[in-house]
């Protein structure tokens, strides 16, 4: 057992609070991994503001971070100590039906509960009493334990502050386009909600190629993002009608739109604006409870196509390292994704920031 510094959302709705935690040493098939960075996400923001109220508290956040092993436990083989990894908050047993049928991000053998390790536990303490953790990472921390299969070994020369950001903003963003709807070249799409995921689906809309890249947000500085990464047209919600602006655009409709909000009437309005035959891909989660309506009369005569992405259909130990050296190559940027770093002890300035859309994405740096 070590102690160790953390991010605790001690309640929803109340300012995180960085204290001093317990972490267990790393049971069989388990490994810990000393925090060099973890990116701020929007997923942990739904859980601090209370808007997934099945999250439970007291919480580290943080599902997206890199690292190096520090310890190993009994049976693992696959990494060693010293090894760089980047963290994956979904881990998978690799003989389920899901696993060895290509679907690892639904691996039937993950905690049915929330906020736990595939056992039930969570290896952490605060003063007395169990702490959970976000997306089984719990990354917002100088350390963590994680099943092996949620550290994914990578290539020791690249950056871990930057890396970090695959663990979940790259892989879903990216594979969302690139994994889920196999976008073909040429074909168009558009794309709501210009966050950490947006972005990345715009480079993964860029990257396949696509022939009109169409975002839509409700922020200009948002705005400004995507079109640094490859958007060829923005549209601000606030101040026109997305669906008539993409049929006056593409006149037919977009064939493929990507929701990267947890938005209801961003899914609505991406449903709308297809053409014939085309797809909806929802990405963002919406709050506990709320519901998606679609008309039902025109589904069957337009033949268009809803559907989710999670963690953009990741096949981790090959996606990770896949998008390491599209990283390496200058294929992918995500360098210019980080626009503000912060410690450990800023963390909840970095929410903040996150909250009122200052952010494209926001890094918590360990000191090394």
């Amino acid at each position: 057992m070590i102690r160790m510094k953390a991010a605790i959302v001690a309640q929803v709705r109340q300012p995180i609070v960085v204290d001093e935690v317990e972490l267990d040493d790393p049971h069989e098939g388990e490994v810990q991994v000393r925090l060099v960075a973890s990116g701020v996400c929007h997923s942990c923001l739904h859980a601090a503001d209370g808007s997934w109220a099945d999250i439970p508290t007291p919480i580290v956040l943080g599902d997206e971070g890199a690292g190096i092993v520090a310890k190993v436990g009994r049976g693992v083989t696959d990494i060693k100590e010293g090894d760089h990894a980047i963290l994956s908050w979904a881990p998978s047993c690799g003989l389920c039906h899901y696993c060895v049928t290509g679907r690892p991000v639904h691996c039937e053998r993950r905690s049915t509960q929330p906020a736990r390790l595939p056992d039930g536990g969570t290896r952490m303490r605060w003063r007395g009493e169990t702490l959970y953790r976000f997306g089984t990472v719990a990354s917002h921390s100088e350390y963590t334990t994680v099943p092996s299969s949620s550290a994914i070994k990578i290539r020791d020369d690249v950056p871990l502050t930057t890396v970090a950001l695959i663990g979940c903003s790259v892989m879903t963003g990216v594979g969302a386009v690139l994994n889920t709807a196999q976008v073909p070249a040429g074909a168009t799409v558009a794309i709501w909600g210009a966050g950490g995921i947006g972005l990345n689906v715009v480079q993964g809309a860029a990257l396949a190629a696509a022939g009109e890249i169409i975002v839509v947000d409700v922020l200009d500085n948002k705005l400004e993002f995507a079109r640094k990464f490859g958007a060829t047209r923005t549209i601000n919600a606030r101040e026109l009608d997305p669906v008539s602006e993409i049929r006056a655009l593409t006149r037919r409709g977009v064939e493929y739109a990507f929701v990267a909000t947890g938005n209801v009437n961003a899914i609505e309005q991406a449903w709308q604006s297809l053409a014939n035959a085309g797809t909806c891909v929802v990405i963002g989660m919406p709050g506990t409870g709320e519901m998606v309506q679609i008309p039902g009369r025109g589904i069957a005569g337009s033949e268009r196509v809803m559907r989710g992405s999670f963690y953009g259909s990741a096949r981790t130990r090959v996606d990770f390292p896949r998008m390491v050296e599209l990283y390496r190559s200058g294929k992918l940027d995500i360098d210019g994704l980080i626009n503000r770093k912060f410690t450990l002890d800023q963390a909840d300035e970095a929410y903040r920031a996150l909250a009122a859309g200052e952010l494209a994405r926001g890094v918590i740096v360990n000191d090394v």
